[in-house]
């Protein structure tokens, strides 16, 4: 039976991605950082160091689990060997929160190393919805569900992104993770508002925030292309995309997201920092 608790346990704070080198700083001064988020797929072994700091960071903060490699928007059934790991990692854990992307990895036998998006039709709504239902009726919890970023569009797309989201949230009871950064970066290379798309956006739905960095290049044709890529700090017109969205949703729970190239510490916590300043102005 889905758990119909609230769309996310974590507190209306920031949080970050996990990393091991930054063990000691996070439990000695986490500074504003009030939750972590795990990868899950790191963490689905039997033991050894990264599961004891694992259980020792559970006892202080919230723990959010973030899934990439359940291909939820793939042709092929999903994986039982993955989502049974998965299903013991969040038993043992009780994370707060668990997520994954709207993208498909899988192709016949083969997993790519990537989160490839997919057109948006009803007969992608109805296979990802079933995938959806049946992550939540295994972990017995309600997920979240990530707006990807995306670089070209499909000819035989049927609807919006936005539409399709929202539809998906409203077959399933699935939450919804708004990606602050993909937005700008799906809306920059596909020449849209992302202020009209987060005004559009099914607010309600949305239990985490996600916000990162990204590389800026150039198409063939000389137009801007970005690269989400979560390897630098977040830009100014994200930070404004972001405050926009607080006033628009209120207080939610947000990620910084550093995975490649990842910073001392002190770099870290000062985005984080930042986005406290933002959910404490904001929401007076």
């Amino acid at each position: 039976m889905l758990d119909q608790a609230a769309l996310s346990a974590l507190p209306a704070r920031p949080g970050v991605g996990y990393k091991a080198q930054h063990f000691r700083d996070i439990t000695t001064n986490p500074g504003p950082v009030a939750w972590l988020e795990i990868h899950a797929e790191n963490y689905m072994g039997a033991g050894g160091r990264p599961i004891a700091q694992l259980r020792a960071l559970a006892e202080r903060f919230p723990i959010s689990v973030h899934g990439v490699g359940l291909s939820i928007g793939g042709e092929a059934p999903l994986d039982q060997d993955h989502l049974d790991r998965l299903k013991h990692l969040v038993g043992w854990l009780n994370p707060a929160s668990f997520s994954e992307h709207l993208a498909w990895s899988t192709h016949d036998v083969g997993f790519l190393n990537d989160l490839l998006p997919l057109p948006y039709t009803e007969t992608t709504l109805a296979r990802v919805a079933s995938h959806i239902d049946q992550v939540q009726d295994v972990l017995g919890r309600r997920m979240l569900l990530e707006n990807p970023s995306t670089y070209v569009a499909f000819t035989e797309t049927e609807m919006s992104e936005i539409a399709f989201l929202t539809e998906l949230a409203a077959r399933t009871g699935c939450g919804l993770l708004l990606d602050v950064n993909n937005v700008f970066v799906s809306c920059t290379n596909q020449k849209m508002d992302p202020v009209a798309y987060i005004d559009a956006f099914p607010v309600a739905s949305v239990g985490e925030i996600h916000l990162g960095g990204h590389d800026e290049d150039a198409d063939e044709f000389g137009a801007p292309l970005l690269i989400d890529s979560h390897g630098t700090e977040v830009i100014d017109p994200v930070w404004a995309l972001y405050e926009h969205t607080i006033r628009r949703a209120g207080p939610k729970p947000t990620l910084i997201e550093w995975d490649t190239d990842v910073p001392d510490w002190p770099v870290l916590a000062a985005e984080a920092a930042r986005a406290d300043a933002v959910l404490a102005e904001l929401v007076q």
